[in-house]
């Protein structure tokens, strides 16, 4: 008998069994994140910190090997944004690092009960000085950041520690028109709940056409408070017309330039800010920076803010959310298009329900 009569048959990927199999693996993804996000987070954040971390990181390197789609989406994202300078291993090193960090902040989150103590013992505010003389002439403060390290856990410990805090963003998870309510409400409760509890008042969420955007934000700032915004938002469809293009990551991005807007609004100082993990994982540190000056031209004054962000990033890459999601940098122009997944593996393997695994995200910029 033959050698190839008595090789061992492979079993062909698109074969008539896959479809099932797909289906099996999508459906084993959602019911991890779901337990995870409603179980296993916050016994996990009742652990003593290094611990708990710890096993953050373990789950971020489970899914890192486990989601092999989106694996590829990152290491594509890193790839093509920073240049083929970056070395494969680097670029794995990066990745890696990206899935640890989300998990982590899913921790960051769930340690925010009560007052917030468990979360604060563990991040270092570099620049309080600065926001509060900012906030003593009365005017309020506007702070601006990326979609950068755990921000909005900074945000609430902020706001715990007596600055009363107002966020401008849209909830991710009312982005799509056809998510089912059961998902939006899921993250009402386990995302929204936590961090509504460490604000002044309720998101002012800047969908196109609500004029009412900026009266509230400067509604605010008049009484004092601290008014944070992410700035590197990638623009919706309406919102591109208003759109500027400045340098960023080495090539150009477009950005809505809307804390720029605020600010001569109302004469509120604009401080940025950037929050970034130790090695540990577990430690933190929010630095805030001096006033911006906001002086020249709209796209001269923003370029300082983008500039800001663009030093964060590169300081520490993987601690920018935008790694995970392709679209989001397609849509900031730093990729030429979306990224598709390759095989019906890499289809399923990018699972989850709509933005399970990600944290909690915001949009806008305007």
């Amino acid at each position: 008998m033959s050698e190839a009569a008595v090789a061992p048959r492979r079993r062909r990927s698109g074969g008539p069994g896959w479809p099932a199999i797909a289906r099996g693996w999508r459906l084993l993804c959602q019911v991890e994140a779901v337990v995870f996000w409603l179980v296993v987070a916050p016994l996990l954040a009742c652990l003593p910190a290094r611990l708990s971390y710890r096993l953050a990181c373990c789950r971020g390197d489970w899914t890192f090997r486990s989601l092999s789609g989106k694996r590829c989406e990152v290491l594509s994202g890193l790839r093509l944004v920073l240049g083929e300078e970056l070395s494969q291993q680097e670029a794995e090193r990066l990745a890696r690092e990206v899935f640890r960090i989300r998990t982590c902040e899913v921790i960051d989150l769930m340690r925010l009960r009560g007052r917030a103590r468990s979360l604060g013992k563990l991040v270092e505010v570099r620049g309080r000085e600065h926001l509060d003389a900012a906030l003593a002439d009365g005017k309020g403060a506007i702070l601006c950041s990326a979609h950068f390290g755990s921000y909005m856990g900074a945000f609430s410990l902020l706001h715990a520690g007596g600055i009363p805090v107002t966020t401008i963003g849209r909830w991710w998870w009312n982005y799509p028109p056809d998510e089912s309510s059961a998902v939006r409400r899921m993250w009402d409760l386990v995302y929204a709940r936590r961090v509504l509890r460490h604000r002044q008042r309720p998101n002012i969420e800047p969908w196109p056409g609500r004029l009412q955007v900026a009266a509230q934000a400067a509604a605010a700032l008049r009484g004092n408070e601290l008014v944070t915004i992410c700035s590197d938002a990638p623009p919706l469809d309406a919102e591109r017309t208003r759109a500027i293009e400045m340098p960023f990551l080495g090539r150009r991005a477009r950005f809505l330039p809307g804390v720029v807007t605020l600010a001569r609004l109302t004469g509120a100082p604009v401080l940025m800010a950037a929050a970034h993990r130790c090695a540990d994982y577990r430690h933190q540190v929010l630095e805030i920076s001096p006033p911006v000056p906001m002086e020249g031209e709209t796209a001269t004054a923003f370029g300082r803010c983008a500039a800001a962000m663009n030093a964060a990033i590169m300081a520490n890459p993987a601690e920018w959310d935008f790694w995970y999601e392709p679209g989001d940098l397609a849509r900031l122009g730093l990729l030429p298009d979306a990224a598709r997944p390759a095989s019906p593996a890499d289809a399923v393997t990018a699972c989850a329900l709509p933005g399970i695994t990600r944290t909690g995200r915001f949009g806008g910029g305007e």
